[in-house]
């Protein structure tokens, strides 16, 4: 019987309660199947994975492009899916919920707004204007009912501001203006990482762990909720494709083609 969209938000609320899980970020309809076939409970969509597979470059996607997108990973999977949502594809508060509301709208369980401004001379928005930004999608989460989890993230190290007071403070601010999860991506050290866990509870924390290198042990004994890996698979799959292109381009020779997954496999999965 397939999972009905309720169902899936159901499962993954209660994924945030106790323990420590991994999100994996697939790029297209077909690395979420294979994710779900290896067992993964959930996964989280990339925007950096998915805009490279149309050829451009991270946060260069537009809003229907990516509401596409969610809706086809959704119905690909029957496992929750949390979605990428950069910062709302819009500046003001109002135009945050209006994208939301789309976002919802897709099936997902569970999506992430941004306090990044995409200015390198002025990386985050204000504070209260990020703070209405997590308030109007919260406005908008709840409007129907949907029960999709929020996550608040604030983007501060991965801008050149590793200040962890100030990620801390933000944090807390976007859980009390209604973020169900808190994330700062870029965090690296365990010193860091427990930092933010202890002013983020009782609300899970989720963590990068292309950046930190921890494992998932090592991470759930931080205090940890979830983990994801943002672009990192869609960049192996892309290391695998440029490797053996290169070769065949620079070489002509076709050795690297060896290492391809079968496949026969492949259709077995997807069969």
């Amino acid at each position: 019987m397939p999972v009905t969209t309720a169902e899936k938000r159901a499962t993954f609320r209660t994924m945030h309660e106790t323990g420590c899980f991994v999100l994996p970020n697939p790029f297209d309809a077909g690395s979420a199947k294979a994710l779900q076939h290896l067992g993964f409970k959930a996964i989280a969509s990339t925007s950096a994975g998915f805009a490279w597979t149309l050829g451009k470059a991270d946060n260069r996607v537009t809003v229907d492009e990516v509401c596409d997108h969610l809706s086809a990973l959704n119905a690909a999977v029957d496992i929750p899916l949390n979605a990428d949502f950069e910062g709302g594809y819009a500046r003001e508060p109002e135009g945050v919920g209006a994208n939301v509301a789309r976002a919802v709208a897709t099936g997902v369980a569970g999506l992430s707004i941004e306090d990044s401004t995409g200015d390198k001379a002025k990386p985050l928005y204000e504070r209260s204007l990020a703070i209405a930004r997590i308030k109007a999608a919260r406005t908008a989460i709840d409007a129907d009912n949907s029960d999709v989890l929020l996550t608040g993230r604030c983007e501060a190290f991965l801008w050149g501001q590793p200040d962890l007071n100030l990620v801390i403070d933000r944090l807390t601010a976007y859980a009390e203006a209604g973020a169900d999860c808190l994330y700062a991506p870029g965090l690296k050290t365990a010193e860091d990482i427990a930092a933010v866990v202890r002013a983020a509870h009782p609300l899970p924390v989720n963590l990068l762990i292309g950046a930190s290198g921890l494992s998932v042990a090592q991470a759930a004994n931080l205090g940890v909720r979830r983990i994801s890996v943002g672009g990192m698979l869609a960049r192996t799959a892309w290391a695998a494709f440029m490797r053996s292109a290169r070769e065949m381009a620079v070489q002509g020779t076709f050795t690297e083609l060896a290492s391809g997954y079968p496949g026969g496999e492949l259709n077995k999965m997807f069969g």
